[in-house]
């Protein structure tokens, strides 16, 4: 088994820095010369021998070309040095992984598709179809992917496909563009190899709009295809829609709700609702309207109307889709917002035992242990949680309070420098974007970066400065500079009706410095009446 692995590996290298095609257009070549030596030389009077040197030379350079053709490579940008290595990377792009019985793993980046629509009005369109096809290739063994958050960081950017590919550690990229009008649709895609340049594979689609899954399925085949992988898992994710309404209103609900802030997620919402109204099956649009409601709940507004269509939502996804991490962590957040953390561990562990490496319950599974002060389990998760989404800037900005409380102080410095820098890097793509200003605001200050953790405060307010979770993180920014009256009142002004906002005030460390004085007591005294009324006028959940 080894020496047919060996053959293998060596059969793919030669085939990839094509020494074949290159040898055997050399004995073309030498053929027809020797050819035409034959027939001229007699009559142009050259001796005997100069023929049979010719043939030594033709012998001679078999040997070198092959060499040649295995260094080099000739591309659009002429002769290059193939710096393909032992480790299978390239210009520090890993091409393949090796694992442990030999094999080679083939790896992919699907950047975010162009919308060539005349309008320029179907992004979230654009952006679903390029994550629809990405969760396709997700589910191929053989092959590595970028994750979404990663490959979409280059939306917008003019990157060179090798650049890009570099930063992702992948060996090809995926692009394409879409154009959409009425009832047709036309889909561009082309995968680039990333040490060359050269397409792989390219195509053009032009069907109509129902056609749009077919499509997907097509383009992750052909990929697969050409990065010679087998699909050995189905295509089509499981507990999606067939329905092109319903999956339009996914993606627009999608796009939304990445867009954060209050107004966002309950337009969010509006369009997860018009999606399983048109596909009542469709589970993961279930999930999709669950989950929105508990964030609404959490960070905003925790009416008895907003937990009862979290309640509603979860319990439905989870009755069409009993097998899906995605639904019992909507539980799971339905059980935090109602303050109900037994149960809630319980959904994201059963989430955990289906899908190990689920970001979202291992990130809400860690606040709610860091919530009720089980600081290393929590630690824990965030740090898987990190690992899981290594470019999320969330998680670390919670660890530097996690680590501090455990008297960590390195670790929390160092994770507050990582929170910082992928905030900053989420910033230049989103530059509105008062989540990542909010919580890189705290990374700064743990930094000792006073001016620049006032400016980002600033900035967030100006941008959306009547957000409760705005002025509530700001608060604990302030709160930490000494700037007690400006954290006060910015606490005063955000009600705290998020209920998980309300709970971590009452138990925030960055809030430390305000505890003695009685403007943040009137605070706390406020949200605990406010949390009791919630409470007494929410209906009884099931379990």
């Amino acid at each position: 088994m080894a020496l047919a692995s060996l053959f293998s590996r060596m059969a793919s290298e030669l085939k990839r820095r094509r020494v074949i095609p290159v040898v055997v257009s050399y004995a073309v070549a030498v053929f027809v010369l020797l050819q035409v030596a034959e027939i001229t030389f007699a009559p142009l009077g050259l001796p005997d021998w100069a023929l049979r040197l010719v043939v030594v030379l033709a012998i001679v350079g078999f040997p070198v070309v092959a060499v040649l053709a295995w260094v080099f490579d000739l591309t659009r940008g002429g002769l290059i040095r193939d710096r393909a290595t032992a480790t299978g990377r390239v210009d520090d792009v890993e091409v393949e992984v090796e694992s442990q019985d030999g094999s080679r793993t083939a790896s992919v980046a699907v950047l975010p598709f162009e919308d060539m629509s005349s309008e320029k009005d179907q992004e979230f369109f654009c952006d679903g179809v390029a994550e629809e096809i990405l969760n396709c290739l997700v589910q191929i063994e053989q092959l590595r992917v970028a994750s979404r958050t990663s490959s979409f960081q280059f939306k917008g950017q003019k990157c060179d496909v090798g650049e890009i590919a570099r930063k992702l550690h992948v060996g090809a990229v995926l692009e394409g563009s879409v154009r959409k009008s009425g009832d047709r649709i036309r889909v561009t895609t082309q995968l680039v190899n990333a040490a060359d340049g050269y397409h792989l594979w390219s195509d053009r689609f032009d069907r109509h709009l129902q056609d749009i899954f077919e499509i997907q399925e097509e383009v992750a085949a052909n990929v697969a295809r050409a990065l010679e992988v087998t699909l050995t898992a189905p295509v089509r994710e499981p507990y999606a829609t067939k329905n092109v309404e319903a999956y339009e209103f996914f993606l627009k609900g999608g796009h939304y709700f990445r867009r954060w802030g209050q107004r966002n997620v309950e337009f969010a919402v509006e369009m997860f609702e018009k999606a399983v109204e048109k596909d009542p099956a469709f589970a993961r649009g279930w999930a999709a309207v669950a989950d929105s409601y508990a964030m609404i709940c959490m960070y905003w507004e925790a009416s008895a109307d907003n937990l009862a269509g979290a309640d509603r939502a979860s319990l439905r996804a989870l009755d069409l889709a009993p097998d899906l991490a995605e639904a019992y962590v909507s539980r799971g957040l339905h059980h935090v917002i109602r303050d109900e953390p037994d149960l809630a561990k319980q959904r994201f562990g059963r989430a955990l035992e289906l899908d190990s490496d689920l970001f979202e319950a291992l990130y809400f599974y860690g606040r709610v242990l860091f919530q009720q002060g089980q600081l290393e389990q929590a630690a824990s998760l965030f740090e898987r949680a990190e690992a899981s989404r290594p470019e999320d800037f969330q998680t670390p900005i919670l660890l530097r309070q996690v680590y501090r409380s455990l008297g960590r102080s390195i670790d929390a410095q160092a994770a507050a420098r990582r929170g910082v820098e992928r905030a900053e890097k989420h910033l230049e793509l989103n530059p509105d974007d008062t989540r990542a200003l909010n919580l890189g605001l705290g990374g700064l200050v743990h930094l000792g970066d006073k001016d620049r953790a006032i400016e980002w405060g600033e900035r967030s307010l100006a941008l959306d400065g009547d957000n409760a979770d705005t002025l509530y993180n700001v608060a604990c920014g302030f709160s930490l500079m000494g700037e007690v009256d400006r954290a006060l009142d910015c606490l005063e002004r955000a009600c705290l009706s998020g209920v998980k906002i309300a709970e971590w005030a009452a138990n925030d460390s960055d809030l430390d410095p305000l505890r003695g004085n009685p403007r943040f007591q009137a605070v706390l005294s406020e949200l605990e009446t406010k949390r009791a009324g919630l409470h007494a006028e929410a209906p009884e959940a099931e379990g």
